[in-house]
């Protein structure tokens, strides 16, 4: 009950009021990202490591317990996670603005194969990178794109969102206490459509699985992975990376139970769910300053 309640404590909401950022979407018109990047640097990022001491220490211990770091070497990247998620923050402004960035892609032909298909299908998504630049990149052609995305956002930064995520046919469906959002989710599944859910983040329901995840267990919501056997579609796992100040680089990944191995849903579910695992596992390999679960993720797990 506590890991669940420590999932659905942190919602990672954008910082600020609606003048501040209006003002932040108006100035990326005419100023150079790596000089907004630059300011962040030097003021925000020192401000946000000493009043948000919480999320700060989480990823101390991120680095240091499951990554292996020395004392020295976890502080220094925990500074570089928050910057980098400073820049992500930005680059969603940017987005907002109208800046383009470069986002390569590796394995869209999987996401394009389902697209093209009769079936719906499922996206997993994760708090490592920037996955709402997903939502600019991959095109929802011929299926609309349900993704479920948590209360507690800025009411304007939702609306420019909704706004610019709409010409993509992408629908956001709030997450709700009362668990009605599953029957959209549901509903748009039998429709042939395709859906978006965090599969690191548990909610609503106390229902989740432990998987092994960077030399430790770690829990993840069991109802993704029980919907996508439910109503029997294929699932893929995305990741937006940032690569360089104008580039990011998309993997699209697919992901499976192993039915040979396995025959109880729940089983399923789980080998699933270690599945998807591994893949944010493999990924954060290459970006370890990417993983932006500002809170005691392995929380039963805090040795020093």
């Amino acid at each position: 009950m506590a890991e669940q309640l420590e999932h659905e404590a942190w919602r990672g909401n954008t910082g600020g009021n609606a003048w501040m950022h209006r003002t932040l979407i108006k100035s990326f018109g005419f100023m150079n990202l790596r000089f907004v990047y630059l300011g962040m640097a030097i003021f925000a990022i020192p401000f946000y490591m000493i009043f948000a001491h919480k999320g700060y220490i989480s990823m101390y211990h991120y680095f240091r317990q499951r990554r292996g770091y020395g004392v020295w070497k976890s502080f220094r990247y925990v500074y570089l996670n928050h910057y980098r998620f400073g820049q992500i923050v930005l680059d969603r402004f940017a987005m907002f603005a109208g800046r383009k960035f470069q986002i390569d892609v590796d394995g869209n032909d999987q996401f394009e194969d389902l697209m093209d298909g009769e079936q719906g299908f499922m996206v997993l998504s994760s708090h490592v990178g920037n996955y709402e630049l997903a939502g600019y990149t991959f095109k929802a052609r011929k299926k609309r794109f349900n993704a479920l995305v948590f209360s507690g956002e800025a009411q304007d930064v939702m609306e420019e969102r909704n706004k610019q995520l709409s010409k993509n046919n992408i629908r956001l469906v709030p997450a709700s206490s009362d668990m009605s959002h599953i029957f959209v989710m549901n509903d748009a599944l039998a429709s042939g459509e395709i859906v978006s859910i965090p599969g690191d983040r548990i909610f609503g329901s106390p229902r989740y699985v432990e998987c092994d995840f960077l030399g430790s267990k770690a829990r993840f919501p069991l109802g993704p992975f029980v919907l996508a056997l439910q109503r029997n579609v294929p699932t893929l796992a995305i990741f937006v990376m940032k690569a360089s100040p104008y580039r990011y680089q998309a993997y699209v990944r697919r992901i499976q139970a192993d039915d040979r191995k396995y025959t109880g849903r729940n089983d399923r579910a789980a080998n699933l769910a270690q599945h998807f695992a591994r893949e944010i596992e493999q990924v954060l390999e290459k970006y370890p300053e990417q993983w932006f679960n500002f809170y005691e993720f392995w929380n039963y797990d805090t040795e020093q």
